[in-house]
């Protein structure tokens, strides 16, 4: 058996030192046998590692045998170096025979052995395959709407349980916090709803009289801004403009309040923040949300009658005529019946969505965007819906 020296780690001879680490080298019969001795540790094992690169190049051996009776100490550093040696060998096709190891080594080699072959296997294989990955994000989606939905049932249940504004006790609600929201998402929102509703009143009387002046029809334009108006776009067009408005308000609001942990504060002192938070908003959309859905049916109709009588010559008169022929009570209140289940939906996602917000202003931003999102896409799913009952049910 050759033995192999080294020099220490400090650059002196070591050829006298007594722990330091020491391979043996010897080969016989195709068979190879290697020696360990000494310390094999963290701080010992660099003065090994070249000649055990080298024993690694070497070639035509058919079984490798091990022999660490002889190691005095070891840590993962030495079994690293070990394993490495025995998996050079196995991807030649040689086999790999461990003698005299002791339990704590025979643990570390198989520790150190498990992390290695662990490794490739960690890695992506390769891009998924293109139905797998559309399958997974629908049932990640599935599981948000699932979570989503109980956050919501979570709000909405301790809204109408009475919103107190201390957790456990009756106490009454605040009515200037709900007065200061129907100023912030109600009258301020007017003029940009007046504004919104005429021109598209306006753009459907025009449209509309356009294309009935082919069939000589124009005073049917009447019924059409009517009945689109008052049951379709008065309601739905106001839900969307409160959705962008005041939904990414309420998210803001209460995502930069999560942020900053004024939302834990409130529970420390014993109160709850959906009493405090969420109630005054969602009260304020279900009273102000019916009422911008009238102020937009007037402009909406004002603008109907401007476009009539410019490209129709149909006077104010003649259109308020027909508009009472048109419509009746039903139609208004098809309208309006829709306009506090909006709200209620607009508030109740941009509070969920708030809620979500975590500690980075780039989390603000993505849940804002997703309240606004969201709330649009719920809000015209349900008027559809309202649109098949009242089919249904003759409305």
């Amino acid at each position: 058996m050759l033995t192999i020296r080294k020099r220490d780690a400090s650059g002196e001879a070591a050829e006298n030192g007594e722990h330091r680490p020491r391979v043996a080298v010897g080969e016989e019969g195709g068979v190879l046998g290697c020696a360990f001795s000494g310390v094999w540790t963290t701080r010992t094992v660099a003065l090994v590692d070249a000649d055990m690169r080298k024993i690694e190049r070497r070639s035509g051996a058919k079984q490798l045998m091990l022999d660490l009776s002889h190691i005095e100490k070891m840590d993962t550093a030495g079994a690293w170096l070990i394993d490495r040696l025995a998996s050079a060998f196995e991807k030649k096709g040689v086999k790999v025979h461990l003698q005299g190891q002791s339990e704590i080594a025979s643990i570390l080699l198989g520790a150190v052995g498990d992390a290695v072959r662990r490794e490739p296997e960690s890695g992506p294989s390769g891009p998924p395959n293109i139905i797998l990955r559309a399958l997974e994000l629908v049932g990640r989606r599935v599981y948000e709407m699932r979570d989503d939905f109980f956050a919501s049932m979570n709000i909405l249940g301790a809204t109408i349980r009475g919103a107190q504004m201390k957790l456990g006790r009756g106490h009454a609600v605040n009515p200037a916090a709900i007065f200061n929201q129907i100023d912030r998402m109600g009258v301020g929102a007017i003029p940009v709803v007046v504004l919104m509703s005429a021109i598209v009143g306006a753009i459907v009387a025009q449209q509309g009289a356009y294309q009935l002046s082919y069939f000589g029809a124009n005073i049917f334009v009447v019924d059409l801004v009517g009945v689109l108006i008052l049951r379709e776009l008065g309601v739905l067009m106001t839900a969307i403009m409160l959705a962008g408005r005041s939904g990414s308000a309420i998210t803001a609001e209460i995502g930069s309040m999560k942020m900053r942990e004024e939302v834990d504060a409130l529970k420390v002192i014993g109160l709850n923040p959906i009493g405090v938070l969420v109630f005054p908003r969602l009260v304020a959309l279900v009273i102000g949300l019916p009422c911008l859905t009238i102020i937009a049916n007037f402009a909406a109709l004002g603008g109907g009658i401007v476009a009539a009588w410019l490209y129709s010559d149909i006077p104010p008169a003649a259109f308020i005529d027909r508009l009472r022929v048109a419509i009746d009570l039903s139609t208004i209140f098809a309208g309006l019946i829709k306009a506090p289940f909006m709200a209620l939906i607009i508030g109740i996602i941009a509070s969920v969505e708030g809620m979500k917000v975590g500690g980075s202003a780039e989390s603000l931003g993505l849940h804002v965007t997703a309240s606004v999102v969201k709330s649009i896409f719920v809000v015209i799913i349900l008027d559809g819906l309202f649109a098949m009952f009242y089919a249904a049910i003759g409305f």
